[in-house]
């Protein structure tokens, strides 16, 4: 196919959120809550079992009173606080104040790191003239996170679940993408680490090619590989 626009996902994909143990040590550090290393390390144990960091690891259960709003929490912003707070909530931190801090800091341009080859991939999409647009489920808006990083200049739409209230895999928000990019979907590469949301694209007749969800420093080049631009892999 001749690749004239290149969807991708966010987290996973193009950046990799914070370690659940530094994304506590810099909540606690904020607010000033002093903790002994022994409940340190048992309140990071539960924070990751109970998958309270968005992008971090997943639950490994979610509980059944929090099932349905888990399962739709990237419709809207507020779906998706409730959601992951009361997951997080699962675990008795010390500060009845940490919860919402957490939330709040996960949406940071710091809690964020972009993948080695991201930028590299990016501007030789734009570059070569591949129109390229992010599209991701998620809860809240990115875009300052891009910004931070300096991506922002090579991403001409965000189509964000929440701003729509439909989530992937739901065609139509891949539909949404391709149509804020001008692009017939067959035309159009999506790029994500979730086989099954990320996968929806191919419904549309778009082409979908998957990186690993990995730590940045055991990704350098997952972009890069996927040969989305002639001369770079």
């Amino acid at each position: 196919m001749q690749i004239k626009g290149v969807l991708f996902d966010f987290s996973g994909t193009l950046f990799r959120i914070e370690p659940v143990r530094s994304w506590l040590r810099a909540v606690l550090t904020e607010r000033e809550v002093t903790v002994d290393e022994a409940d340190f390390e048992r309140y990071v144990s539960e924070l990751e079992a109970a998958g309270a960091l968005p992008g971090g690891p997943p639950p490994r259960q979610v509980p059944a009173r929090l099932a349905a709003v888990w399962a739709t929490r990237d419709q809207s912003a507020e779906l998706h606080r409730e959601a992951f707070t009361n997951v997080a909530r699962q675990v008795a931190l010390p500060d009845p104040g940490l919860y919402d801090a957490l939330y709040e800091r996960h949406r940071t341009p710091a809690a964020w790191r972009p993948y080695p080859d991201a930028a590299e991939v990016l501007g030789a999409l734009r570059d070569s003239g591949i129109r390229t647009g992010v599209v991701s489920n998620i809860g809240w808006d990115l875009r300052p996170v891009f910004r931070a990083h300096g991506l922002d200049s090579s991403i001409e739409s965000y189509v964000l679940s929440y701003e729509h209230g439909i989530q992937k895999p739901d065609a139509r928000i891949f539909h949404t993408a391709c149509t804020s990019l001008g692009l017939d979907p067959a035309d159009v590469v999506m790029v994500g680490d979730d086989r099954q949301a990320d996968g929806g694209a191919a419904a549309l007749g778009c082409d979908v090619r998957f990186v690993r969800h990995l730590p940045v420093e055991e990704r350098p080049d997952g972009l890069r590989t996927l040969g989305l631009v002639p001369g770079v892999a």
